[in-house]
């Protein structure tokens, strides 16, 4: 009798520990999916099509994070003038990088 009361304990509680890892696992999961997937709206689409064509002419593109906003925004405007780029495709890209820090 000692002997199934402990057998079912223990399988008690190795269902426990096993559906309590399971629960925690599932929870983050969908976590990680939002922060790694970044949906772009229109708009922003148009600011990286320009940002990929426009900017890669000349030299390699950078990811938006290797830089801070404060740090973008001379790059963005120096850029912006040797690309010839007009205020509208200037704005389209800045937010796009801004969508992306």
């Amino acid at each position: 009798m000692k002997k199934t009361i402990l057998s079912l304990m223990a399988i008690m509680l190795f269902a426990a520990a096993c559906g309590t890892k399971k629960t925690a696992v599932a929870e983050t999961a969908p976590v990680e999916k939002e922060v790694k997937t970044k949906e772009l709206t229109p708009e922003l689409a148009e600011g990286k099509s320009l940002y990929e064509n426009s900017c890669a002419r000349c030299h390699k593109l950078y990811e938006p994070k290797e830089y801070t906003k404060t740090e973008w925004t001379p790059i963005l405007v120096k850029m912006g003038k040797k690309a010839k780029l007009n205020e509208t495709q200037m704005a389209s890209i800045t937010n796009y990088i801004d969508s992306q820090l």
